[in-house]
């Protein structure tokens, strides 16, 4: 059962007016350390823990391999994983340059097994009011679709070598961003989402919510800052832009750029 909140929020446009609506996201789940997933593995399986950890650390490091080389890497019963980039398309050959990147990408792609398991799981939602009461719990009716990230929403950008099938269902298209990402003094950095939604953002490193700060226009930085914004239209909201702007002896990646997605 995947667990789902949904929030009552302020997602008014105008100053002092409150427009409340549900906004969904995920509740936080825990990460696990590697080790308790190699002592499950072992009591699942018999097999001794060193051996599964001897495995685990061997397997890592042919993946990690292959993967820098640019193969597509199987994961046992996961998927494969492959490293990319983010980048601008250029018109001439004579602008390619390595500045035209803007992330490099670890892309994974789960496999069959994994897409059924998770179009199969059901989703449980927990509503809250304003003042975080609990007032319905419902569970979910939707279409079950799984995103793929091998088709997933560039808004405009260029990413290497995207190709596969899958269904994005995401309903609000994330922001994007436009800036330096590398700088020696300040850069500026703008911000541009669909149609009709407002940007909320956070430049502390925390997640933004329908609370944060509303983007009305460039924000200039002077110093190493990671920039995260969301999109809200009609109570819903996209999924989190990410970006760090690093302050350092050289400038760089100019240009406008789309931003990470959480």
């Amino acid at each position: 059962m995947i667990q789902i909140k949904a929030k009552q929020q302020n997602v008014s446009f105008e100053k002092n007016v409150e427009k409340l609506a549900f906004v969904l996201s995920a509740h936080l789940y825990n990460t696990l350390d590697a080790s308790k997933v190699i002592e499950e593995a072992a009591k699942r399986s018999g097999i001794s823990v060193g051996v599964i950890k001897a495995a685990w650390d061997a397997a890592g490091e042919v993946i990690r391999t292959w993967a820098t080389e640019g193969h597509n890497v199987p994961l046992p019963g996961l998927g494969s994983m492959r490293f990319g980039v983010r980048s601008k398309s250029v018109q001439s050959v004579e602008d390619v340059k390595t500045s035209l990147i803007s992330a490099r990408r670890v892309i994974f792609t789960p496999s069959k097994e994994v897409k059924d398991e998770l179009q199969a799981t059901k989703i449980a939602i927990t509503c809250y009011d304003k003042d975080g009461n609990i007032v319905k719990r419902v569970t979910s009716a939707d279409t079950n679709d799984v995103e793929d990230p091998e088709q997933e929403n560039t808004s405009g950008g260029n990413t290497s070598g995207n190709s596969g099938s899958g269904s994005v269902t995401q309903s609000v298209s994330a922001p994007t961003f436009s800036g330096n990402t590398q700088f020696t003094e300040s850069t500026q950095v703008s911000m541009s989402g669909p149609a009709g939604a407002e940007i909320r953002y956070t430049t502390d490193g925390s997640q933004p919510t329908a609370q944060s700060t509303l983007y009305s226009g460039p924000l200039t930085l002077t110093e190493t800052t990671t920039v995260k914004a969301i999109a809200i239209k009609d109570g819903q909201s996209s999924a989190v832009t990410s970006r760090t702007y690093t302050k350092g002896s050289n400038s760089g990646g100019g240009g406008g750029e789309n931003g990470d997605m959480d």
